[in-house]
C-alpha cells in the first residue's frame, strides 16, 4: 500500500518530477533522459497503469484521494496530497483534473519489431505539435491502426499534452522511431508494406479510388501541419493519395485528415 504524504512546501524535492510542467523545452529534454512521463487525470492514470507502466508517484489534491483510493491501495509508490494552490505553484498551471502521476517509461520496440506483424501502419514525418500527436494516436487506436513509426524529429508521444489529448491512446498503439529519415522508409517497404503518402496535391489519387482497405499491408505517411510531407518523403512513397475537398477548402488539419484516412485504410478490414 502506498504512503499518503501531505506536502506543504512547493520546493519539496520529492515533488521534483512535477516541477515546471509548462516549460516545454525543459520537459522535452528531461523526461526522456530521466525515463519518466506525466499522466494527467483519473482516466489517463488508470489507462497508463493498465498498460503496464510503473508508477513512480502520484500528486493529488485532497478531493481526489478517495476517487483514486483503489489505485493508491495497490501502489508501492508514494502519493503526495497537496492543495490546489500548491499544485499550481509546483507545476506552473492550474491542475483542474486534480490528479497527476509520474510514470516510468518502457524501452521502445524497434521499427523492425513492429513491422514483422503490423498490417496497418502510421508513419509520421516531423509532426512536432503535441496536440496533433495526441489526436493522431487517438484516431489510430480507435480506427484499428496497428503501429506508429516516427521520424527522428517528431514530438514525444508521452509528453503530457500528447498523452492528455489522446486520452491515454498513446498507451494502446505500439510505436517506434525510425533511426534515419527518409532512408528508414526502405525498411518499411522491405517489410512488404505499400507506402501511401497523404497529400492535398491534385496529382494524388482520391482515397476512395486508391482503395487502401483492399491492400494487404499499408503504411500511411503523414506530414507536419502546414508544410506536409517533404519532397524526399513524397519521392519515397509508392503512391500519393488525397482526401477530396469541397467548398474551396484546400486541406484539413493533420489530426482530422489522419482520422479520415485511417477510416479509409481500415474500412472493410476485420476488427479485433
Amino acid at each position: 500500500m502506498a504512503d499518503l504524504i501531505t506536502v506543504e512546501d512547493p520546493d519539496d524535492p520529492r515533488l521534483r518530477d512535477y516541477t515546471g510542467l509548462t516549460d516545454v523545452e525543459l520537459r522535452r529534454k528531461r523526461e526522456p533522459a530521466e525515463g519518466l512521463f506525466i499522466a494527467e487525470g483519473e482516466k489517463v492514470i488508470r489507462r497508463a497503469k493498465e498498460a503496464g507502466y510503473e508508477m513512480r508517484s502520484m500528486l493529488l489534491s485532497a478531493k481526489w484521494v478517495d476517487v483514486m483510493r483503489d489505485v493508491i491501495d495497490e501502489l508501492p509508490a508514494p502519493v503526495y496530497a497537496v492543495s490546489p494552490e500548491l499544485a499550481e505553484q509546483v507545476t506552473g498551471y492550474h491542475v483542474h483534473r486534480g490528479a497527476l502521476a509520474s510514470m516510468q517509461r518502457k524501452p521502445l520496440p524497434t521499427a523492425a519489431d513492429l513491422l514483422r506483424t503490423a498490417r496497418r501502419v502510421v508513419v509520421m514525418e516531423s509532426v512536432n505539435d503535441h496536440t496533433n500527436i495526441g489526436a493522431i494516436f487517438r484516431s489510430a487506436a480507435a480506427l484499428g491502426m496497428d503501429a506508429v513509426l516516427l521520424s527522428p524529429d517528431c514530438a514525444d508521444p508521452l509528453y503530457r499534452r500528447s498523452v492528455k489529448v489522446s486520452m491515454g491512446a498513446v498507451f494502446s498503439v505500439p510505436y517506434a522511431r525510425l533511426d534515419t529519415w527518409p532512408k528508414g522508409l526502405e525498411s518499411v517497404r522491405e517489410a512488404g508494406l505499400t507506402l501511401l503518402a497523404l497529400t492535398p496535391d491534385e496529382k494524388a489519387r482520391p482515397l476512395d479510388e486508391a482503395a487502401p482497405h483492399t491492400m494487404d499491408r499499408v503504411a500511411l505517411m503523414l506530414g507536419a501541419e502546414g508544410g506536409g510531407l517533404s519532397t524526399q518523403a513524397l519521392v519515397a512513397a509508392d503512391e500519393w493519395v488525397r482526401i477530396p475537398m469541397s467548398h474551396g477548402v484546400d486541406s484539413l488539419n493533420v489530426g482530422a485528415a489522419a482520422a479520415v484516412a485511417f477510416y479509409a485504410v481500415a474500412t472493410g478490414r476485420p476488427q479485433a
